[in-house]
């Protein structure tokens, strides 16, 4: 019985998923030094975590396509719709588990700050500190599961397409402050040569760790795929390789690179 009912399944059936010879790779273009839009081209994404990720392929034999393919909104977009096969960094959150998987370990740790223009700091201890005043932040940004049920719940933070919009309505007084990762506006202000005019006060809202994600929808995304990249990921890390890519990317984005 079992031969007859192999017998009339279409010889395509049986044959092989395809391998994954290259990948459709997107971020957050707004997260210098590990992703930006590259200067001498508009198409392409740059930075440590792209890097990174070359480093990762290399000797899987697999070529990484990091476009630019609009907001950071967009992208978590045609990730769930599986028209990219991976985001190059991404927080988790509930949300995002239904429609990606994380790969293990995370790239790096990142805290989020409140920035605000200098000379209007307040007293910030805990989440509640928060209430009463106006932020702003990208549109689709999380900071962690529990910080973004809170501020749905408790806070006024109005989503942009821009963080350099973020920082404009805060010179301008129209919100209180931004919310965004230390690092990433540590050196946004310094290559625009604006750190004396902003600060971020002392605790962060939260601190969470950034990973590359394979849409379920993604050709690429099978178990034997996402082993071979994890271990590749874990032994750059582990070895202090995205220490020394920061670096360097820092470097080069505030120079104007």
């Amino acid at each position: 019985m079992l031969l007859i009912v192999l017998s009339m399944v279409p010889a395509t059936a049986l044959a092989e998923k395809p391998v994954c010879t290259s990948l459709n790779v997107s971020g957050n273009a707004e997260y210098p030094p590990l992703l930006w839009t590259n200067p001498n081209d508009s198409g392409e994404l740059i930075g440590a975590v792209p890097a990174l990720l070359r480093e990762i392929l290399e000797p899987l034999k697999i070529e990484a396509h990091i476009h630019h393919r609009g907001s950071w909104a967009r992208v978590q977009h045609l990730a769930k719709a599986g028209e990219i096969d991976m985001i190059a960094g991404a927080f988790m959150t509930r949300e995002r588990f239904q429609y990606m998987d994380y790969i293990l370990p995370p790239i790096m740790h990142l805290p989020t700050a409140i920035w605000v223009p200098k000379g209007q700091e307040f007293l910030y201890r805990h989440w509640p500190d928060l209430k009463g005043k106006v932020g702003s932040t990208l549109i689709g940004n999380s900071f962690g599961q529990n910080f973004d049920r809170y501020a749905d719940e408790q806070l006024s933070i109005e989503p942009v397409r821009s963080i350099d919009q973020s920082f404009l309505m805060a010179e301008a007084g129209r919100v209180n402050y931004v919310l965004y990762e230390l690092l990433q506006g540590q050196v946004k202000l310094a290559r625009e040569g604006r750190s004396e005019k902003f600060v971020a006060l002392g605790k962060p809202i939260s601190t969470e760790g950034l990973f590359f994600t394979f849409p379920k929808k993604s050709r690429c995304n099978t178990f034997e795929f996402r082993e071979q990249v994890a271990d590749q990921l874990y032994t750059l890390v582990t070895n202090g390789r995205v220490d020394e890519l920061v670096a360097e990317y820092t470097a080069r984005y505030i120079t104007g690179g």
